[in-house]
């Protein structure tokens, strides 16, 4: 088993209430009241309140190309991204000399060297770390990176391990773009970044991590056929174009339950047993479709819907923001089980079982 040992969930400083962002949008981009109308109930329709932003609103004016934006992500997720990897390492009761491998992803911004080289010597990650980076997984890598870093663990069980997710999507914004995929795009995705620290089976217990602290035991992946154009992005010269199907809850419902039968019988549990849900908080119909097909109430998803109105969807870092509210702020029976999911580009779902 791979012990989650620190999650840290960290926010830029620039916070505004959902109907100021709004605004700035709407002035900003649009000229008909018919599309400011629409944005208006679409931004509603998110059930956000506020969200963070790398930079105030006043500064997305300036970024006037891909390159500008671009350059934003790499200096403000930096910066957040050594933040986060900091606060999991301090939380773990780890120093980052201890940390053999880092796997950082991101959607939102593209740079080599990635990311985490450029954290590397601020937080003091050793010489010989090595560095797993990801791009393209999107929402889904929050989930997927804990279920990889888990499968290296069990190969390298006496290691530490640290997964980093830095989501800036705000610096995405295509300003000329006048689909209604990127006015629910602007309504719904917030800035932040997240860490995990995790330690294979041996060095936790050389450590004496605490029992409190949930534990890895497998994961299922499943991409979906046919299904490349539901979610992702269009590369173009103005940089990251969203692509963002309404198809996406009807996927859930389709494949979810399957998805998560697969995993539970593998270990002789049914869903009824699963004490703790930590679920990427992908959009409210995304919600509603997971209660609907496992049959959960919405008290059993509240961290998932406290984090949507509180922050917004972060992609990759969401459904590690939630893991790490969950760690914080609830108590469950010893070994009761628990599943981590997130779904995203592929379109594909990643869910991890934990045992509390």
């Amino acid at each position: 088993m791979t012990t989650i040992a620190g999650v840290r969930g960290v926010l830029p400083e620039h916070r505004y209430s959902q109907q100021d962002i709004t605004e700035a949008i709407a002035d900003w981009c649009l000229t008909s009241d018919r599309e400011r109308a629409l944005l208006r109930r679409l931004h509603q329709n998110a059930q956000v309140r506020t969200r963070h932003t790398a930079v105030p609103l006043e500064r997305y004016r300036e970024l006037v190309d891909f390159g500008a934006s671009n350059d934003v992500f790499i200096e403000q997720g930096t910066a957040l991204g050594a933040r986060a990897v900091s606060e999991a390492l301090a939380a773990a009761g780890l120093d980052a000399a201890d940390v053999d491998l880092i796997l950082f992803t991101t959607v939102t911004g593209v740079l080599a060297p990635s990311l985490d080289a450029l954290i590397a010597p601020i937080v003091g990650l050793r010489p010989d770390v090595k560095r797993i980076p990801v791009f393209g997984l999107g929402c889904v890598a929050g989930a997927a990176g804990i279920a990889r870093v888990h499968d290296y663990l069990k190969s390298h069980p006496d290691e530490v391990a640290v997964l980093l997710s830095v989501e800036l999507c705000s610096l995405t914004l295509q300003p000329q773009d006048r689909s209604a995929a990127n006015m629910v795009a602007t309504g719904l995705f917030g800035d932040g970044a997240a860490a995990v620290v995790l330690v294979g089976a041996q060095r936790a217990e050389q450590l004496g991590i605490a029992e409190s602290m949930p534990t890895v035991l497998d994961s299922r992946s499943h991409l979906y056929p046919h299904t490349e154009r539901v979610m992702g992005w269009d590369v173009g010269s103005d940089g990251l174009k969203i692509v963002l199907d309404a198809e996406i809850p009807t996927l859930v419902e389709k494949y979810l339950a399957g998805d998560l039968s697969l995993l539970l019988d593998a270990h002789q549990l049914h869903s009824s047993e699963v004490a703790g849900w930590v679920c990427h908080p992908g959009g409210p119909r995304v919600i509603e479709a997971i209660q609907r097909t496992l049959g959960l109430d919405q008290g059993e998803l509240e961290l998932t819907w406290r984090s949507l109105a509180a922050i917004g969807n972060l992609s990759s870092s969401s459904v590690l923001h939630v893991l790490a509210d969950t760690v914080a702020s609830r108590s469950f029976e010893p070994g009761s089980p628990g599943v981590l999911m997130a779904m995203g580009p592929g379109f594909c779902s990643e869910l991890v079982l934990l045992r509390w």
